[in-house]
Formats: structure tokens, C-alpha cells, sequence
């Protein structure tokens, strides 16, 4: 139903630092990059799904972060992970590039019997979160 989100960040060195470690573990990467020079204003960087085949919306960005004259508000979003190891992994990675732990890995049975979350706070504290589905 989204074909793609865009934040407004601070700093989008500091924010990129953080999205690249927390998405590693999910196979999300920069997929494109439009410089100042092209928008006639701030930069911004799409992420998607990494480029190796498996995946039909590989390459394609379908989360922006970008500088701008108003930070976006707070918000949650969410990023599908294929299993609970990987929600176990962004989270930690998310942690280790300076996120703020919003919500350990662990299931939440008031969503679903198999709903397998973890949150975190990203540099301008919008919470993030990983989620898989599967049962163990």
C-alpha cells in the first residue's frame, strides 16, 4: 500500500551511520542517492531491499532520510524481518551506532501469537522497529 516514507533528519551523517548498521542485519542498504546539487536543496538517501535477486522490490528505495528546513515529527515505523535472529540483530546493531533501546527483542502476544518485535530510538528519536511474523 506504501510505495515509500521520507524522514527529515538532523544530521544525515550521524542518521545514515545509525540506518546502515540497524538495516545490515535486515538486508536493507542505500540503494540511491540524490545529491543537493540535483534537488537544489538538501540531500537525501533512499533505502530498500539489497539488490541480489531474491527479492522483487530489491533496489528500490522505499525509505528516505534527507535534511530539510522542518525535522518530521515523531512516528513509528516498522521493517520486516525474515527471522527472529534478525530482529534480535538490529537490535543490537541499532544499539551499538547509538540508538536507545525502545522495547527488547521478544514476542508480543497482544498483536499476535508470532508477532517477534524489537524497538529503538534512532538520532532524532522516532521509534523504529524490526518485525517478524514467522512462528520459531
Amino acid at each position: 500500500m506504501i510505495d515509500h516514507i521520507g524522514l527529515t533528519v538532523r544530521d544525515l551523517d550521524a542518521s545514515k551511520a545509525f540506518y546502515d548498521a540497524a538495516f545490515a542485519p535486515l538486508g536493507i542498504d542505500v540503494v540511491m542517492s540524490v545529491g543537493a546539487e540535483e534537488t537544489g536543496a538538501h540531500a537525501f538517501l533512499g533505502y530498500g531491499p539489497r539488490a541480489d535477486g531474491r527479492d522483487i522490490q530489491a533496489g528500490k528505495p522505499s525509505f528516505w532520510i534527507g535534511g530539510g528546513d522542518t525535522l518530521t515529527g515523531p512516528m513509528h515505523v516498522a521493517f520486516t524481518a525474515g527471522t527472529r535472529a534478525a530482529v534480535d540483530a538490529f537490535h543490537a546493531a541499532a544499539l551499538a551506532a547509538g540508538g536507545r533501546d525502545n522495547g527488547a527483542p521478544g514476542l508480543r502476544p497482544h498483536y499476535h501469537p508470532n508477532y517477534y518485535g524489537a524497538f529503538v530510538l534512532d538520532p532524532d528519536g522516532r521509534n523504529v522497529e524490526a518485525v517478524c511474523h514467522a512462528p520459531a
